[in-house]
């Protein structure tokens, strides 16, 4: 902290170094001392400010006029009767009344003074530069010879050649001061501080703030009021605030009036949810703040509010660059992908499981507008009714048995500014089914238990693998649903009908699942095609998986192919591919086993694996030949 000695007076200057250069204090504060009398001292006070002193110290009509200008705290060295007497030792040979002529009155009076020490003492006060030739020729008139004075009377009588002598002011009177000023600076300073504290914390609020005095007069407009109000700060503080907005009703809570303290206005073209409340000092109203939120933030703060709490994160993983395939359905899906990112419309995603409905949705979310906000998966078949139900919507405290203190937000408010993908939307029940209609229709939901209407802007993305179409005619889904749902279709085909992705999807999940296989023969990729492949793509990276933990070599083989693919119809199908040497034991435990189930019934056997008997017959014969 600096603190800034202003000396009307050579004396004082002095007396405040050597105060100053004294150890036993211990001072921590920046001081610095100047010469400065009246407007003099007034020029120092203000460049001392410009510097950030804070605090002043001076004397008599300096520290006066100091004070009356400048909002920093002046500290007066007080003028006690010690000094008095101190200026009076001084004087050579006393003889008659003592004139004591100052600026200001001391806070002792002379005269009581010198009648306690035997010296007539007379007090004279310059009120101000009208006045002063007047006060001195008055006492020149009443034969005043020896005089005593400030600073400034001092000056103002030698002029005249009048015998002055100024009062210098006693060490104690300067330490006494300094002390005092150190004191008030470190107030200041704190002060300062928590001043700053509040205008920062005010002026960076992400919510509009305006306070108003008992008067109804603005004190505090920050910037983002400014915003919602299109006026600046310095045009609205000082201004009643019914200028500003006729109808608030923060006016109303400086009477006491009952009042709304929560409200929803229309401000231009956004609503924002104000809040007001009275500021009371010891009972007493002395003003009134209003906080203004807009809705929208609101609603994206708590959105990236529920997002950190949720421990999936909420993040769409998956590209549109990242669905492998280059076969023309595989293009086209991609196609309309692109397309439909730029809508903001529903999307129903159908195809087999195992295509790759879910990452089709990822890639919608991230190709869209809403991609920086949170993408929300929900597995509609895997939650029973009840706990979809409150998965879906969320509830209330105290809403069930076994419900979460405080309730809990429903998928569809964290998905709140981005993209819900329902998977297997077909599952749902028709209990649910209304209640998805509503989302779909109003943009709004309600919690189990709840009353409060919470409006949501979600996207969804539907999918299923089951015929819809076939569900709503069975009354096993709603019409009204379906349709709200089937906007926009996107259709993936099975791998079994775009066999020629199967080689690219092979070299990515070995590179996925191994480093040390380099490909897969021909012969083997032949036999891959020509596999049905009932559970698509996951099913294909299942195998191909297993294969790069079991294969020991760097090439993998259709012997390899024919030990994982589990199907024996296929297999006796294939026989052309892969030769009765290369069908490994457990393929013949397998038709043993169905054998002997059937009782070595060969046409029931034929049957349930799928071949003719004339096959099941060649292949047993060759075994039997091996």
């Amino acid at each position: 902290m600096n603190i800034t000695i202003i000396a009307p007076q050579e004396g004082i200057y002095n007396t405040a170094h050597e105060v100053l250069k004294s150890e036993k204090f211990g001072w921590q504060e920046n001081f610095e001392v100047v010469m400065g009398d009246l407007e003099a001292g007034l020029e120092q006070a203000c460049l001392a400010a410009k510097r950030g002193t804070d605090a002043i110290i001076s004397r008599g009509g300096t520290a006066t006029l100091i004070a009356r200008h400048i909002s920093i705290p002046v500290v007066e060295i007080q003028v006690t009767a010690f000094d008095v007497l101190q200026s009076l030792k001084c004087i050579d040979a006393i003889s008659g009344i003592v004139g004591v002529v100052f600026a200001r009155r001391f806070l002792f009076e002379c005269e009581k003074l010198g009648k306690l020490i035997g010296i007539p003492i007379r007090e004279y006060l310059i009120e101000n530069e009208t006045n002063q030739q007047a006060i001195i020729q008055q006492a020149i008139d009443e034969g005043i010879t020896t005089f005593l004075g400030d600073g400034y009377s001092v000056n103002l009588l030698r002029q005249q050649g009048l015998k002055v002598y100024p009062i210098e002011s006693s060490t104690d009177a300067v330490v006494k001061a300094v002390n005092e000023a150190v004191i008030l600076a470190r107030v200041r300073r704190r002060e300062q501080e928590k001043a700053e504290l509040f205008r920062t914390i005010i002026d960076f609020s992400a919510e509009g703030i305006v306070a108003i005095d008992n008067r109804g007069y603005v004190t505090t407009f920050n910037p983002v009021a400014e915003q919602i109000f299109q006026i600046s700060s310095s045009d609205a503080v000082g201004r009643y605030i019914g200028e500003l907005v006729p109808d608030d009703k923060l006016r109303a809570s400086l009477a006491g009036e009952e009042c709304d303290n929560e409200d929803v206005k229309h401000i231009g073209d956004r609503i924002y949810a104000i809040k007001r409340i009275s500021i009371k000092v010891n009972g007493e109203i002395v003003g009134a703040i209003a906080n203004l939120q807009d809705v929208t933030q609101l609603q994206r703060f708590e959105q990236v509010v529920r997002q950190k709490l949720n421990s999936k994160g909420l993040v769409a993983k998956f590209q549109l660059e990242q669905v492998i395939g280059s076969s023309q359905a595989v293009q086209d899906a991609k196609e309309r992908v692109r397309q439909y990112a730029a809508t903001d419309t529903t999307v129903l995603i159908t195809g087999e499981s195992g295509t790759g409905k879910e990452r089709m949705a990822h890639s919608i979310h991230n190709l869209s507008s809403r991609k920086k906000g949170p993408f929300v998966a929900v597995n509609c078949a895997a939650l029973p009714e009840n706990l979809l139900e409150s998965e879906l919507f969320g509830y209330e405290d105290g809403a069930f048995t076994g419900a979460k203190k405080g309730g809990k937000p429903g998928l569809f408010e964290l998905a709140h500014g981005g993209t819900i993908f329902l998977d297997e939307i077909g599952e749902t029940p028709l209990s649910l089914q209304a209640r998805l209609l509503r989302v779909l229709q109003e943009k709004e939901t309600m919690r189990l238990g709840g009353d409060k209407i919470i409006p949501v802007d979600v996207r969804v993305v539907a999918a299923t693998n089951q015929e819809l179409r076939k569900l709503v005619d069975q009354k096993e889904f709603r019409e009204d649903l379906y349709y709200r749902l089937d906007v926009l279709r996107l259709h993936l085909p099975p791998l079994r009908e775009r066999p020629e992705d199967i080689p690219e999807l092979v070299r990515h999940f070995l590179k996925k699942h191994s480093g040390k296989i380099i490909g897969v023969t021909d012969a083997a990729i032949l036999l891959l095609q020509r596999y049905p492949w009932h559970g698509n793509i996951r099913e294909l990276e299942n195998v191909i998986e297993r294969l790069a933990l079991l294969v020991k070599k760097q090439m993998i083989d259709e012997k390899d192919i024919g030990r994982e693919l589990c199907d024996e119809r296929f297999l006796l199908k294939n026989d052309s591919v892969i030769s009765g040497d290369n069908l490994n034991l457990w393929e013949r435990q397998k038709i043993e086993q169905i054998l002997l189930e059937e009782r070595y019934n060969y046409t029931r056997a034929a049957k349930r694996l799928g071949v003719s008997r004339t096959t099941l017959w060649r292949k047993l014969k060759e075994w039997a030949q091996a």
